[in-house]
Formats: structure tokens, C-alpha cells, sequence
């Protein structure tokens, strides 16, 4: 009698080639972009370092001082304007992200994906080291961490555009809001881990909480380039259907319509039938892209959940270090609760909009109740540690569910969307655009909290949550019209700037005005 296969065998051969290959992928862009959170973190843990309540430190008997409240502080750092000099250099690196990213996308059209992130994360690795190296070299000079920040910050922008596509093209739509809301928890895993590795060298050598991480993003980006496969048909696996049947609710594309008689952009939903291709050789231009229904809608609304989100990611560990009087190492440890919230907010927001349909309505819900929970985390201290912890992990769910939504399964959905007639090569122009558009938003919060921080916290407060609001508004028009800001944007662009192709079609359709409100 011949034996069973083991279970594991059996485990092994249950699964399809193409399904070890998409999750193959899926591994490997989650290990990328969590390396380039990583490395972006070890800054908002250091700033408690840098400048020290040195009255609490113990001098070395051997140390001939001149200043006794700066004397443990790392120059130019060391003096009342520090918050300010801290703005500076996240706003390096945030406004160089912003405006890099803008152009990233269309590089990453053009360019192989393998070489284009393997690249970038080797850059970031560098620049990531230098800044740590600053420390061993003894270089107090601002302008010298303010260049590689924002190096660094323009390095960095090769990294969403390119791993968003990646997963794009292997990925159809019908489960892509939970895959993705998964897959995106990368974002606050490389947050932990970077918190984790900063925290541990941060108090006796803190330039090794940038060279390490450093090292860690530079080693992926060689892992890329030795084993990432940018599309199925490149080994020869099945390309995944990015749009379905109407009828099917759940596979639906985004931009639903009253009717399927009633036209849209190249007449994708029309009475007649129309065949898509894969066949599209030339990438879509910038305005192409954001003629597309809803980029530019939800480009605002990320901008403001941005603004929130890397707010509390720069500033976090600082003003629990201030308010609630925890060491550098013990605030690190603790901000990191916001990110763990984040990749269950992350999860829950993509089970929701894919059970429901209805991405904005998602999002919308969600703002609405982050903003009491973002008023809420002012109430952080050591002596209610189980109430600190509770409210940071619900704050960065609320905060970071919406932003997760965003910039993966709606960057994906609309970089596929069926307006395109199958023009494969928009996805990371589309991405950018959202993406830079938010990283804008990114760039605002430090800066204003940087600002407004020395008048009180409690304006840094209150700050994010007109912020929410803002996010919460914007979500909430997207629901009830899809269309109308979209309208605005196309009826000003020059059309001899726009895609021909999407051109054409625009004009050989007739786009209905009334149409039947309906939610993404």
C-alpha cells in the first residue's frame, strides 16, 4: 500500500505556481518597503538625544563645562531654538519627498522596476549612514544633516510608486483592499522596527541608530535586484483581471455608474462592447493621469490624513519624552503603539471597504472618529499607563486606516481603472500623484509643529485635529459626488497637454452630468 504524502507535501502542491509566485512578491515588496520605513524613523527617536534635560544627566567628573543646562546636548542643537532647528530637518527631508515624488512616478513608468528600486534603496542606505556618521566624525554643522536629509528625502521617493505598481500588476481587484491593507502594514512595522533599533543605540552611541538601519536598507536593495520579478507574464504566470462584471459588487470597479449605458472616459462603460488590451506601449502623461475619476479627490484627503499621520510620526516620541517625562529609549518604546494600531487600522479598513464597496465612506467613517481619539492622546502620562496605551493604539488605528486605504488599494484601483482600456503602465504615475499630493500634507505637520509647539502643545493639538476635519470633509464629498471636483480640475487643463489617447476618448464620449449618487 503506498504511504499518504506528508502534510506538508500536501500542504506545498495545494497551492498553484502562480499563487508561491504572487505571494513570492507580496514577501518580498512588504521586506522592501518595510526597510525604507526603517530607516526613516531613527530621527523622531533621536531629537530627545540630541537636546537633553541635562540637569537629570550625571556629569563625568572629568568634564570642564561652561554651561550647565546645555552641556550634554549635541551642538547646534543645544540651543532654545532647537524646535525649530528639529523642523528644519524634517522639512528637508519631507519637502524634498514631496517634490520628488511628484517626478518619481513618471520615472518609474519608464524604467525597469528592479533596477529603479534597487537603486534607490542602495542611495537611501547611504544617505541614511551618513547622518549617523555625523556623530564619529563630530560634524555640528546643520547645513551637513540638512543636504543629506534631503538627499535622502529625494532617494526615498523610489520607493512607493515602484513597490505599488509591482503589486498592481500582480494583483486583480477583487480582494485587493484586505490583500493590500495586510500588505501595508509595512509601513508600521518598519516604524516598530525602526523605533526598536534607533532605541537601542540611541542613549550611548545614537549615530548607530541611523548606520544600522542604513545597512539593513541598502542589504534589500540588493536582495532586490537578485530576485524581484516586476510582472506575471515574466516567468510566465497568469496576468490577474483587474476589472469585473458590474453585477459583481465586490470586484466592481471603483467609480461605479447609475447605469451601464451611461458613458465614461473612452467610453469604458458604454453600450457597446469594448475590448481591453494590454497592448498599451506608451506611459500616461501627468495630466492623463490625474484626468482619471477621483485622483484628484483623493489626493486632497490624503493630503490632510497625511498631515496627521507623519505629524505623529516625527513629533511623537519628543512630546512624550517632554509631557510625560519618559527617557529617549522609553518614549521610543512607546510611540511605537501608534503603529501597532496602525496596522490594525490598516486591516480593518480594507476588510470594510471590500466587504461594503465603498472606499471613501470607509475613510470617511474612520476621520470621524479619529478626531476625539487624536484630542485624547494629550492626556498621555506614566501614572494611567494602561489609558495611554489604549488611546494610542485606537488613535493610530482611526489616524492611520484611512491613510493605509488610500495610498494601496484606492492608488491601485484607480492606477488599473477601466478608463484606461487596459493601459498598464499609469499605476505608479497615478500613485505618485496621490502619493505626492499627500507627502505634501507630510511635509506641512512637522513644519507647523515645529512652529506652533513652543506657544503649547495643546495647539499642536488642536492643529491635527482641524486637520481630521479637513480629511473627514473631503472623504465625505467623494461619497456624495465623485465627479464634480474632477470636473473642475479637467474643464481648466490645456488639452494639448493631455494624453492623446485618454483625449480621444474623452471626446468620441459623451460624459453624463446626472448621474445617480453612488459611493465608491
Amino acid at each position: 500500500m503506498k504511504a499518504p504524502l506528508a502534510p506538508g507535501i500536501r500542504l506545498i502542491t495545494s497551492f498553484s505556481r502562480d499563487s508561491w509566485y504572487r505571494g513570492f512578491i507580496l514577501f518580498l515588496t512588504f521586506l522592501f518597503y518595510t526597510a525604507y520605513h526603517l530607516s526613516r524613523k531613527p530621527i523622531s527617536i533621536v531629537k530627545s538625544e540630541l537636546h537633553r534635560n541635562c540637569s537629570t544627566v550625571i556629569r563625568p567628573a572629568n568634564l570642564n563645562i561652561t554651561n550647565n543646562v546645555t552641556w550634554c546636548d549635541w551642538q547646534p542643537f543645544d540651543q532654545d531654538n532647537y524646535q525649530t532647528l528639529f523642523g528644519v530637518l524634517d522639512n528637508s527631508f519631507l519637502v524634498a519627498y514631496a517634490i520628488g515624488m511628484f517626478f518619481s512616478g513618471i520615472f518609474g513608468e519608464r524604467l525597469s522596476l528592479r533596477y529603479y528600486l534597487s537603486f534607490g534603496m542602495v542611495m537611501s542606505g547611504l544617505f541614511t549612514s551618513l547622518f549617523g556618521l555625523g556623530f564619529y566624525w563630530n560634524i555640528h554643522s546643520l547645513g551637513y544633516y540638512a543636504f543629506v536629509q534631503i538627499m535622502n528625502g529625494l532617494m526615498q521617493t523610489t520607493g512607493w510608486p515602484a513597490v505599488v505598481a509591482c503589486v498592481g500588476n500582480w494583483f486583480g481587484k477583487g480582494k485587493r483592499g484586505f490583500i493590500m491593507g495586510v500588505w501595508n502594514s509595512h509601513t508600521s512595522v518598519g516604524n516598530i522596527l525602526g523605533s526598536l533599533i534607533a532605541g537601542a543605540f540611541v542613549s550611548s552611541s545614537w549615530g548607530l541608530s541611523f548606520i544600522v538601519p542604513g545597512i539593513i536598507i541598502a542589504s534589500t536593495g540588493v536582495l532586490c535586484f537578485f530576485f524581484l520579478v516586476e510582472k506575471p507574464e515574466d516567468v510566465n504566470c497568469t496576468t490577474p483581471q483587474h476589472h469585473s462584471e458590474p453585477e459583481n459588487r465586490e470586484t466592481e470597479p471603483l467609480l461605479q455608474n447609475s447605469s451601464s449605458s451611461e458613458g465614461l472616459i473612452n467610453g469604458a462603460i458604454s453600450g457597446e462592447p469594448q475590448e481591453v488590451t494590454e497592448e498599451h506601449s506608451k506611459a500616461i502623461s501627468f495630466c492623463g493621469a490625474l484626468s482619471i475619476p477621483g485622483v484628484v479627490e483623493f489626493s486632497l484627503c490624503l493630503l490632510f490624513a497625511k498631515l496627521v499621520s507623519y505629524t505623529f510620526l516625527y513629533w511623537l516620541p519628543l512630546y512624550i519624552s517632554n509631557v510625560a517625562h519618559f527617557d529617549a529609549k522609553e518614549a521610543g518604546d512607546m510611540s511605537t503603539l501608534f503603529d501597532v494600531g496602525g496596522i490594525l487600522g490598516g486591516v480593518i479598513a480594507g476588510l470594510i471597504s471590500d466587504y461594503t464597496g465603498g472606499r471613501a465612506t470607509t475613510c470617511c467613517v474612520m476621520l470621524i472618529f479619529a478626531a476625539p481619539m487624536v484630542s485624547a492622546v494629550q492626556s498621555v502620562s506614566p501614572r494611567s499607563l494602561a489609558t495611554t496605551i489604549g488611546m494610542l493604539l485606537v488613535c493610530g488605528s482611526l489616524v492611520n486606516g484611512p491613510y493605509a486605504l488610500i495610498t494601496t488599494a484606492v492608488s491601485a484601483d484607480l492606477g488599473t481603472h477601466e478608463s484606461l482600456r487596459g493601459n498598464s503602465r499609469a499605476l505608479s504615475t497615478v500613485t505618485a500623484i496621490i502619493d505626492g499630493t499627500g507627502s505634501i500634507g507630510a511635509a506641512l505637520g512637522p513644519l507647523f509643529a515645529g512652529l506652533i509647539s513652543p506657544t503649547g502643545w495643546n495647539n499642536v493639538f488642536y492643529m491635527l485635529i482641524s486637520a481630521d476635519i479637513l480629511a473627514c470633509l473631503v472623504s465625505s464629498f467623494i461619497s456624495s459626488s465623485p465627479q464634480s471636483a474632477r470636473s473642475l480640475i479637467i474643464s481648466t487643463l490645456q488639452w494639448e497637454f493631455m494624453d492623446s489617447e485618454l483625449l480621444e476618448g474623452m471626446k468620441n464620449t459623451e460624459i453624463v452630468v446626472k448621474r445617480k449618487k453612488r459611493d465608491f
